[in-house]
């Protein structure tokens, strides 16, 4: 994995090593961040799910003004970290372990662009589709007006058009569902 454009271009980030852990492909990445494209600057991203960080990352590459990563994996937050020093981000961003829920539950921030890319293992579809549908769920509370939010999913999962007072458009790349909510 590397960081597509932007001010950290190439660098190379790391992942956990596993089954377990799913990053986003450079093709779907490169495909998120040509529909957001002039929907980065300035803003406030929060990236769930983080894993290795690469959305967040690449999101302060194209000018976000800084990512709050949270992973309930202690694990992928030290190298979401790791990534994020690597890149000369380590200012940018903050990190918190919790799971997903719990941080939309409690967090008091409010967000303008938000990453969700949950685990999706074949044994576990069926709650990690719920997972995700929660999250959506609780995901208004923490948005600003004209926030961006952009959820990965397998391609065949029913996700809700509506968030709030946001509507998605949807994006086929392959297995992958992108959706893409905005106001």
């Amino acid at each position: 994995m590397r960081v597509i454009t932007g001010i950290a271009r190439g660098k190379r980030l790391r992942t956990l090593p596993g089954e377990r852990v799913r990053p986003t492909t450079e093709r779907v990445k490169e495909a998120l961040f040509s529909i957001i494209q002039f929907e980065l600057g300035g803003r406030r991203a929060l990236d769930l799910f983080a894993g290795s960080g690469q959305l967040g990352i690449e999101a302060i590459s194209r000018g976000a003004e800084s990512v709050v990563f949270v992973d309930r994996d202690k694990r992928a937050l030290t190298v979401a970290r790791s990534n994020a020093e690597n890149c000369g981000f380590a200012e940018l961003s903050s990190f918190v372990q919790t799971d997903s829920l719990s941080f939309l539950r409690s967090t008091l921030d409010k967000f303008s662009l938000v990453f969700l890319d949950p685990p999706y293992l074949k044994a576990a579809f069926n709650s990690q589709l719920s997972l995700l549908e929660e999250t959506l769920s609780l995901l208004p509370r923490v948005l600003e007006e004209e926030a961006v939010v952009c959820a990965e999913s397998p391609a065949n999962q029913a996700l809700p058009t509506v968030l709030g007072k946001l509507s998605a458009k949807e994006y086929r790349h392959g297995k992958t569902k992108l959706s893409v909510y905005r106001a």
